[in-house]
Parts: C-alpha cells; sequence; structure tokens
C-alpha cells in the first residue's frame, strides 16, 4: 500500500479546456513522477475585448511517495 501526496496546478491552453487539463498533467509529469489520480477542480477562461482567449484547468494531481 502506498503514500500518497496531493498538489494543486493549473493548466493553460489557447484551444480548450480539455488541452488545458491534459497541458497541466504532461507538463506537472516532467518533474513529478508515478502521477496516479488528476482531478479538475475549477475551469475558467481569460477574455480580453469581449472574446475568450485562453482556457484554464485548476487540478488537483495526487501522486506516489518512494520510500
Amino acid at each position: 500500500m502506498g503514500i500518497y501526496k496531493i498538489i494543486d496546478i493549473v493548466g493553460t491552453s489557447d484551444k480548450s479546456f480539455s488541452d488545458a487539463a491534459k497541458n497541466a498533467v504532461n507538463e506537472a509529469s516532467e518533474t513529478v513522477k508515478k502521477i496516479r489520480r488528476a482531478e479538475v477542480t475549477k475551469f475558467d477562461v481569460k477574455v480580453e475585448n469581449d472574446n475568450v482567449v485562453s482556457y484554464r484547468a485548476e487540478m488537483k494531481i495526487a501522486f506516489e511517495i518512494e520510500r
């Protein structure tokens, strides 16, 4: 049975919420190993001149602690 740590991360994308979530996990996986779960806790968008210019996904990721 493993021990897990949970951290908050934020991903962004110019295309979609789905891409923002994928970008967050992909980027986190560069330094965090053994990611086991990711949960989107909030979506929001950046608006400029009445237009959506980027998408954000706030997430919690859980990863296994190595001993």
